[in-house]
């Protein structure tokens, strides 16, 4: 487990003290004598302990404890001090010390003391990533496979887990990029640390740089205060960028030198700061098509493009759709108390037999949506509210294709190529056809490039 302590001390024998015995401990350990120094040490790298003498020369070390949990919020502070009294301690507690230790202390003080502070920290991240992401890690983390294809693709998956390299995640929407970036970092040496993502197409401009880096106060309009960024934010952990083909050219750019050298300025700052993040990126959009057209920088898809692993779609993996499902429905009928439903025989048979053009994200939606509004505990394919699949397996492909699904001889692409083509014949524009096929019509306009559907 690595982390950081900053120690801020005006006695160098303190400082080198502690150093030695947090080093053994995994701890990066930055010792500074004044509380400027301390300030400075701040805003150029992210810590997650930090041990503040309470008498720093003339001066009181809890003058600058606020500014220290302002400049990071959420940092652990220990107070250490030789004139340990009931009043100190309250003061410092008061003001936001996570905890005290007096002089003079043992080794084993030390390291009890900052093992405690970490795992409080760690249990924060933890928490509040639990809260946000638990019901869809529950019902989106199911990496059981009966797909030979599907299991390489794990395996190789495994092998990237267990590297520190920047990865690039592509595939189709609704294919689960954002289940497989919390998968990668389950399995990494990273673990325990900060997940933090960061939905690049919810921001533009100067938010998407000040959001991935931080700002000064006053660096754009409505910049009231001092902000750490995402990276800082994800320190020795891993940091998400969802949909990566929408970062401004700004952001391109100074994400391409962070990728370098690990090194960034906050929005509108000169301080150099670095920070020790694993990237990885996720988009559903050629990159190359995006460098073609100028929207995004050849050399920072270059530095990306390290070790690219690309999802496979859900109708290359069709002897998972039914597990699937019966898990989603397993999920969905416990979270909605309806604990007996099951699908028909029917049922199962359509589901197996439709192309999920919009991957899990698709067969999710429907089987939650069936579980809240089907009448009856057995799921019939109407229940699933897909027009293609209403009226089982027979209303789905109709004429030649019909016994192609079940067993002939056409290939899972002209299965959806057919589909698509009969949807988009029976919608009024292609904004409802992309809505009936519950995928975004800029990737339906790709399908239909891809397939030569007018």
């Amino acid at each position: 487990m690595n982390w950081s302590a900053l120690v801020i001390d005006d006695d160098s024998g303190i400082r080198q003290s502690i150093r030695l015995c947090l080093e053994p401990e995994g701890a990066r350990v930055l010792g500074v004598g004044t509380p400027a120094a301390a300030l400075e040490a701040l805003d150029r790298g992210r810590f997650e302990v930090v041990f503040l003498d309470l008498w720093i020369g003339s001066e009181s070390g809890l003058t600058a404890l606020p500014e220290i949990l302002r400049r990071q919020p959420g940092v652990s502070v220990i107070v250490i001090t030789a004139f340990a009294s009931i009043d100190t301690a309250v003061e410092a507690m008061r003001l936001g010390a996570a905890d005290y230790l007096p002089k003079p202390f043992s080794p084993d003080q030390v390291r009890l003391t900052a093992k405690r502070a970490v795992s409080t920290h760690q249990l924060k991240h933890q928490v509040a990533e639990l809260q946000s992401r638990v019901e869809e890690s529950e019902a989106d983390g199911f990496f059981e496979t009966q797909s030979p294809a599907y299991r390489n693709f794990l395996d190789t998956a495994m092998k990237v887990a267990a590297s520190d390299a920047v990865v690039l995640l592509r595939g189709e929407s609704g294919t689960g990029k954002n289940v497989m970036a919390r998968w990668l970092r389950a399995h990494g040496n990273r673990r325990s640390q900060p997940f933090v993502t960061v939905h690049c197409p919810m921001l533009s401009g100067d938010l998407m740089t000040s959001a991935l880096f931080g700002h000064r106060r006053g660096a754009f309009t409505g910049a009231v205060a001092d902000s750490a960024g995402k990276v800082e934010e994800a320190e020795h952990g891993t940091l998400f960028l969802d949909e990566i083909a929408d970062l401004t050219t700004d952001a391109q750019s100074r994400l391409l030198r962070f990728l370098n050298d690990r090194t960034y300025e906050r929005l509108g700052d000169t301080k150099e700061r670095k920070a020790d993040v694993r990237i990885i990126a996720a988009t559903n959009r050629s990159l190359e098509d995006e460098i073609k057209t100028g929207k995004f920088r050849e050399d920072l898809f270059f530095r990306l493009n390290v070790v690219t692993v690309v999802i496979p779609p859900l109708r290359e993996r069709r002897e998972d759709i039914l597990p699937l499902a019966q898990h989603y429905l397993e999920f969905f009928s416990q979270r909605q108390a309806r604990r007996e439903m099951s699908l028909s025989e029917e049922c199962a048979r359509a589901i197996v037999a439709y192309p999920w053009p919009g991957n899990l994200r698709e067969l999710r939606n429907a089987v939650e949506r069936a579980v809240i509004l089907a009448p009856a505990a057995k799921l019939e394919p109407v229940d699933l509210s897909i027009p293609a699949i209403e009226g089982g397996a027979d209303g789905i492909l109709r004429g030649p294709l019909k016994d192609t699904v079940l067993g002939g001889d056409f290939s899972a692409e002209e299965i959806e190529r057919e589909h698509i083509a009969r949807v988009i014949a029976r919608s009024p524009s292609l904004e409802a056809a992309a809505k009936l096929l519950r995928i975004d019509p800029t990737t339906l306009q790709r399908k239909r490039k891809r397939y030569g559907l007018t």
